[in-house]
């Protein structure tokens, strides 16, 4: 049995943004991506999952190059990203399509569904003639479950999740290797969420595809993932197989996902009189672990020093000083 093969690599990946909040003051530096590392083998689907601002959009971003990181590598199909030049970017973008989180907002309001999805194959020149574009173009909305009847309609006439439909459509026109999901779903009516749920799955198998599925909801992340990265303020906590999360997790925080999922009203909630977005900053930027101010298993040591992600069982890696 051959092994599989690692499509892609991201290796001590870092993204900080600075600011000022006042005039004349110092900058604050926020670490938006610390020091994240993983890989993605060909044909598997990567959950990453956290809570909005822990970076993990802004890690779809970069594998994407919509963002430039300030350092680390990514490493796709044998490729470094910072060995491409830019006469290269066209065939890197056929290669790795995003997904994004508003539909309505993906889309070009003044295209009709023929023209959006034309663009693509215009752009990448994959169709000698008009006949051959309209024969794909149709094949692809019968994929993600639209029919030749809407061609001419413009996104103002679908509903949001025609709309993702349409989105997905547009990324798989290039053929690209890779699909990044950037919370495909989470605009969407949770009677439809589940629909384009399936509709992504039954296209992996189809077109053999690579995803990475970006999420705030550890109940999406389960049913779609092989592997899954745990984030928290920049940095992957807990990193292993969807056994090793669901049933053997071992980071207080990926706990507290879990918890979410069962019962809301066990997430830890800041008293409304905190600044939460300055608590955010400050426990992001620390000496120690960022968990620890809301960890109730802290120990002195997680204030102090910022835990590595160390392999505990084939596969399974965690950041915390208590395992």
């Amino acid at each position: 049995m051959s092994e599989k093969k690692v499509l892609l690599e991201v290796k001590n990946l870092k993204k900080y943004y600075s600011k000022s909040l006042y005039l004349n003051t110092k900058k604050h530096i926020t670490k938006a991506v610390d020091d994240v590392s993983f890989s993605v083998y060909e044909g598997e689907t990567f959950g990453l999952v956290g809570e909005s601002g822990c970076g993990k959009t802004t890690i779809g971003k970069m594998i994407v190059k919509l963002i430039k990181p300030d350092s680390g590598e990514i490493v796709f199909d044998g490729l470094n990203f910072s060995d491409i030049k830019e006469k290269d970017l066209p065939s890197l973008h056929r290669n790795v399509q995003m997904v994004f989180q508003d539909p309505h907002s993906a889309l070009d309001p003044k295209f009709t569904l023929f023209e959006t999805i034309n663009e693509a194959l215009k752009t990448h020149k994959l169709c000698k003639t008009k006949i051959e574009a309209v024969a794909k173009i149709e094949r692809l909305i019968s994929l993600v479950g639209l029919n030749s009847s809407q061609l001419q309609k413009y996104p103002s006439e679908f509903s949001g999740g025609q709309c993702q439909r349409i989105s997905i459509a547009k990324a798989l026109a290039v053929n690209p290797q890779l699909i990044v999901f950037d919370e495909p779903v989470s605009a969407l009516d949770v009677s439809i969420q589940a629909q384009i749920i399936n509709t992504i799955v039954e296209l992996q198998h189809k077109l053999k595809l690579t995803y990475i599925f970006i999420s705030h909801n550890l109940a999406v992340v389960k049913y779609i993932s092989d592997k899954i990265g745990v984030m928290y303020l920049g940095k992957i906590v807990e990193l292993g197989t969807f056994d090793d999360i669901y049933t053997h997790h071992l980071h207080p925080y990926t706990q507290t996902l879990l918890d979410a999922i069962l019962d809301l009203k066990h997430i830890s909630k800041p008293q409304q009189s905190i600044d939460y977005e300055n608590f955010l900053n400050k426990t992001r930027n620390s000496n120690g672990c960022s968990f620890c101010p809301r960890c109730k298993r802290a120990i002195s040591r997680c204030s102090e020093e910022v835990p590595k992600l160390k392999e505990v069982a084939a596969g399974h890696f965690v950041a915390c000083h208590l395992i």
